[in-house]
């Protein structure tokens, strides 16, 4: 802790900087206001010891000053002769505390380490913030990226509900976090559940919370996560996941904006921003009975989708330094480069877990690789082999063929199988993003007897 003394009486500077020293603290000193206002901005002290009646500028007019230029240090005003209008002003400026002259020297003491250890709370609590600030921060410059970040801070103004889908591993969670951190709720709970690991016959207690002796092993009373998440957000993970049956309650929120507790008569209201997220294509399980399609059209206000990694290569670079830079300050990771060669493999490799792999990935290869250089040779097999593989496939399959129709086949047969898991094999997207009918693309995967995934 960095001490700053702030009085024209030199002794009583000097016998409080030997005592402060004592207890090993760094303590500056200063004679008047201000000299006190230079040494502040120089020093930036966490304590402030400042005289209330000082020739020049008095006391209170210094911690005004003080304040304005850094609110988070603590100041303890010291005097002899006030009264309580100028401990009731310097409490109204932000003063941690009030000493009367001649300061006891336990009563300082234990005054400087009170204000210490709301000094530490709050640095811990701004460096908590700001490494989740860091884990849940939307990164990269790639241009579809862009234009999610621009829908996610459209939507963040609005209370309304959103359906995000995409691949397992894209970031749904992350795009959930920012929506409600942007929002006017942002203050209030983001409560998270995750629909697909909740036991089918315990997600309507989860969700919506039961009263004691209302089923074998409800032993007490218990809140629900939509109570929970009064006046915030809850995120509905896997929603395509939930039960036919909690399908309909969660309707009736979305509706009504009424919840009712598991062996309860009474109805309660709620208010709660509802943001749900699958890997499932929710058209399909309609189709089949499995998800409710008025619960569908009422989640899907307004649908967001979340990237897989694969369709923004471009942003690789920069999620791999994201995530060093991450491990560096959270798990105390050394930071290490990345070759040209390694980040080239990165890039070229499909990335089957999206961002979630990649994450996993670059963790692995801090912890385990000793060089302060990480190669491609320290990357796994799998990825290597991968990067070799798709250059042979790029440079040498198209061309030993011999005549020019079987190289015409062969390379459109090529192009329509690349475009195809490019786009996850949507039939409807893939016509569109190559400009060719749907039908003729039928017809093409036909001709070329292209096999689809089931």
């Amino acid at each position: 802790m960095n001490i700053l003394v702030i009085d024209d009486e030199i002794n009583i500077v000097n016998s409080i900087k030997m005592v402060l020293e004592y207890e090993e603290y760094n303590v500056h000193i200063a004679l008047s206001g201000l000299d006190g206002i230079a040494a502040f901005k120089k020093i930036n002290p966490d304590i402030i010891l400042l005289d209330v009646k000082m020739p020049g500028i008095d006391g209170l007019s210094v911690l005004e000053e003080l304040k304005r230029i850094n609110p988070f240090s603590e100041a303890i005003m010291m005097s002899g002769h006030s009264g309580i209008s100028e401990a009731v002003k310097a409490s109204k400026l932000g003063a941690f505390d009030f000493l009367e002259k001649p300061i006891s020297r336990d009563k300082l003491i234990l005054t400087i380490r009170n204000a210490s250890e709301k000094i530490k709370l709050i640095k811990e609590n701004y460096n908590l913030k700001t490494i989740r600030n860091k884990k849940y921060r939307m990164i990269g410059n790639s241009a579809v990226m862009q234009n999610l970040i621009k829908s996610i801070n459209k939507v963040a103004k609005t209370d309304s509900t959103v359906l995000i889908t995409g691949e397992s591993g894209t970031g749904k969670e992350l795009i959930a976090r920012n929506i409600h951190s942007l929002s006017k709720k942002s203050k209030n709970n983001f409560i998270q559940v995750n629909c697909a690991a909740i036991p089918e016959e315990l997600i309507e207690s989860e969700l919506f919370g039961h009263e004691k002796g209302s089923f074998t092993g409800a032993y007490e009373k218990k809140t629900g996560k939509f109570e929970n998440a009064h006046n915030g957000t809850i995120f509905l993970d896997e929603i395509g996941d939930l039960s036919i049956k909690a399908q309909a309650k969660v309707l009736r929120v979305l509706e009504e904006g009424e919840i009712q507790r598991v062996g309860s008569p009474d109805i309660k209201k709620v208010n709660v921003r509802i943001i749900a997220a699958t890997n499932k294509n929710l058209q399909a399980e309609i189709e089949c009975g499995k998800f409710r399609e008025d619960l569908f059209f009422r989640l899907n206000v307004v649908p967001i989708y979340s990237l897989p990694l694969r369709e923004r290569k471009e942003d690789i670079p920069i999620l791999v330094e994201h995530f060093s830079d991450y491990f560096f300050t959270e798990s105390n990771l050394k930071k290490k480069k990345f070759s040209e060669d390694a980040m080239e493999a990165f890039v070229e490799y499909k990335w089957k877990g999206n961002i979630r792999e990649l994450r996993n990935i670059i963790e692995r290869l801090l912890i385990m690789t000793e060089s302060k250089t990480i190669t491609s040779a320290n990357l796994p097999d799998y990825i290597r082999r991968d990067k070799k593989e798709t250059k042979n496939t790029d440079n040498q399959i198209l061309f030993i063929q011999d005549k020019w129709k079987d190289f015409k086949r062969d390379s459109e047969k090529f192009y329509i199988e690349q475009k195809l898991e490019k786009f996850d094999y949507n039939i409807a997207k893939t016509a569109r993003e190559i400009d060719l009918p749907r039908s003729n693309l039928y017809k093409k995967i036909e001709q070329f007897e292209i096999k689809l995934p089931e």
